[in-house]
């Protein structure tokens, strides 16, 4: 970590630590927890694979079956939080995010760099999430009509570091990333 009492710095290690998360599947920022509300209100939390991070744009992306439960929820409300924790650093970065939920001729490139082997995580039949009679009652036929990105803008970032004295932060897109020091 870089200048503890520099805010500037404090949100470019997070960024790094995201981009590290993309590039190596050992990280654990590459496996955030990704939160939603059902239509029907209910919190809903699940692990993803951080496939994208640009800071510039303040971008993340992750990609999903089309008819995932995520996406219904998505579809009804387009936010999303997402929560990793960095041991090592001993750094929780909490991000809140308006999601764009990327289709079709959209996802073509993405697509062509998804692995044979893990195509497979975008067709399952039956749907994801429904009720089955038997533990392996299921297919995973890839269908590339069934895969989606989705595009999370970072709307709102809170860093907190458990160091010898702890720190915390919170950046907004409204202000440009400016950055204000919380109480942890």
């Amino acid at each position: 970590m870089s200048d503890p009492a520099n805010l500037a710095a404090f949100l470019e290690d997070a960024w790094q630590l995201l981009r590290r998360g993309v590039a190596d599947s050992r990280s654990p920022a590459r496996y955030p927890t990704f939160a939603t509300v059902s239509p029907g209100g209910v919190p809903e939390a699940r692990t993803v694979a951080l496939r994208h991070a640009a800071q510039a744009e303040a971008v993340l992306e992750v990609h999903t079956d089309i008819v995932t439960p995520k996406v219904t929820a998505l579809q009804a409300s387009p936010v999303a939080a997402l929560h990793v924790w960095l041991p090592k650093s001993n750094l929780q970065i909490r991000l809140t995010t308006t999601v764009a939920i990327l289709r079709g001729s959209a996802v073509e490139e993405a697509w062509s760099k998804v692995p044979p082997a893990s195509r497979v995580s975008y067709g399952t039949v039956p749907d994801p999430g429904m009720p089955i009679d038997d533990v392996y009652d299921y297919e995973k036929p890839p269908d590339q009509t069934r895969f989606a990105v989705l595009r999370c803008t970072v709307d709102h970032i809170d860093l907190v570091h458990l160091g010898k004295r702890h720190r915390r932060a919170a950046y907004v897109r409204s202000d440009g990333w400016a950055g204000t020091w919380l109480a942890p």
